[in-house]
Formats: structure tokens, C-alpha cells, sequence
């Protein structure tokens, strides 16, 4: 009936977080970062064998 997650946490701003939470906040980002890099490189890798085969 609601899409909503009755668990979910409202979003915070950045002013509203505690150093702890900020740099919690930013091993996060960096780990998302690290996990879009290798899927850029594997997708990389199937482009590039399409592009040798198909030129």
C-alpha cells in the first residue's frame, strides 16, 4: 500500500552528522567508487573484445 520503508531513516544533511557518521560516510562513498571503477573496467573489456571482433 506504501512504498515507502517504515525502517528507512530520513535523509540527513551533512550538518546534521557527527565526524564518526561523516567519516563512515566518506569509507562508503569510496567503497561505491572502487565497485563502479571494476564494473567500468569489465564493461571496458567485453567493449573492446566487440570492437576486435566486430571492428
Amino acid at each position: 500500500m506504501f512504498d515507502e520503508d517504515p525502517k528507512a531513516k530520513p535523509a540527513r544533511t551533512l550538518e546534521e552528522m557527527s565526524i564518526e557518521e561523516l567519516g563512515y560516510q566518506i569509507e562508503t562513498l569510496k567503497e561505491k567508487i572502487k565497485l563502479c571503477e571494476a564494473e567500468i573496467a569489465k564493461k571496458k573489456q567485453v567493449k573492446d573484445a566487440a570492437d576486435a571482433i566486430f571492428g
